[in-house]
């Protein structure tokens, strides 16, 4: 009852940010200076043709079409924007989580490596490879992957998309295409998938990397210093049983909270990840209509972006609750 009782009060809360979210993303998109539908019309357009323009555009919808989820028309893809970002969305979504997966599994173990033996080889191993990864420029990381793995060494697919040229999509179930070609019991097709996941999401990985790894291993050290895991040492309980059964869990939320902020940032920054590898998520999308003056999917990436971001505090919240206890019993 107190995780439901914490997951009510929470969603209670985020109503109001989301209601906000909507305002202010109504608003900046009206701030933007110029007419953005005298722009495409031309300077001989006639104001009925402008009008046409900014109906196209989304500009004469009001908060409450937005809210409906009216976001307008693309005129560089000629779809609803709302189709357009449902289509390119599991795409970013694959990538990040993928990337993050990554990042987790070679993260958290780095970091307890180094709490558990500071100053050592391996607590110096492992803050050369967190700086190296959050130093280099996102970009200029995937590019390197790209030249070693696909140019010098051939065992990487063509950066060019999520499939390669002779695959074709799985049955859409989730939309991201490696889980949906495991559901269909389609290997050849998970494989391909996944070859082309590869090197996109081990780049946002080594970027991730670097700050989970640090927040793991400040985490543990100070848990590792407090009485109760010197009390269970000396008890004489097994190290493993110390290091993850009581140090591990008490040091995790801190790191929970920051993976929410690392997730937010990488869904809405590897828009330079899916230029360099022609993934057709929906940074590279927002881009190529902001490059164009289309500001109509610019206003529904924004507004997707806060919208997630809302809905990610909520699910750090429940998160919590499953974690520690303590913020069941408080909620």
């Amino acid at each position: 009852m107190g995780l439901l009782r914490l997951t009510g009060r929470r969603l209670a809360l985020a109503v109001p940010g989301l209601l906000g979210v909507i305002v202010v993303t109504f608003l900046l998109n009206r701030a933007l200076p110029g007419d953005p539908a005298a722009f495409f019309a031309g300077p001989a357009a006639t104001r009925q043709a402008i009008e046409e323009i900014r109906a196209r555009l989304g500009l004469d919808k009001s908060v409450r079409d937005l809210s409906r989820g009216d976001l307008g028309t693309s005129l560089t893809t000629g779809q609803p924007v709302l189709r357009d970002l449902a289509t390119r969305l599991p795409a970013s979504l694959e990538l990040t989580l993928a990337g993050l997966a990554l990042a987790m599994t070679a993260a958290l173990p780095l970091g307890v490596l180094s709490a558990t033996r500071p100053g050592s080889w391996a607590d110096h191993l492992a803050r050369v490879v967190t700086t190296a990864g959050v130093s280099l420029p996102i970009f200029f990381t995937g590019l390197l992957l790209v030249y070693v793995f696909y140019f010098l060494l051939g065992w990487a697919p063509a950066p060019l998309g999520r499939l390669d040229a002779f695959s074709t999509a799985p049955p859409q179930l989730t939309g991201l295409f490696v889980v949906d070609a495991v559901l269909a019991h389609d290997g050849a097709l998970a494989w391909a998938a996944l070859r082309q996941l590869a090197l996109p999401a081990v780049t946002l990985g080594l970027f991730a990397m670097a700050p989970i790894a640090r927040m793991t291993r400040a985490s543990m050290l100070g848990v590792l210093s407090s009485d109760f895991i010197r009390t269970a040492r000396a008890a004489g309980l097994a190290t493993r049983t110390v290091l993850i059964t009581y140090a591990l869990r008490n040091a995790l939320l801190p790191v929970i909270t920051l993976l929410g902020m690392v997730f937010s940032f990488l869904l809405g920054a590897n828009v330079l990840v899916e230029k360099v590898f022609a993934w057709p998520g929906v940074g590279s999308y927002a881009l190529e209509a902001l490059i164009a003056s289309d500001y109509a999917p610019v206003q529904g990436f924004v507004l997707l972006m806060a919208t997630l971001y809302v809905f990610l505090n909520l699910t750090i919240d429940i998160v919590y609750g499953l974690v520690d206890p303590r913020v069941r019993i408080e909620a």
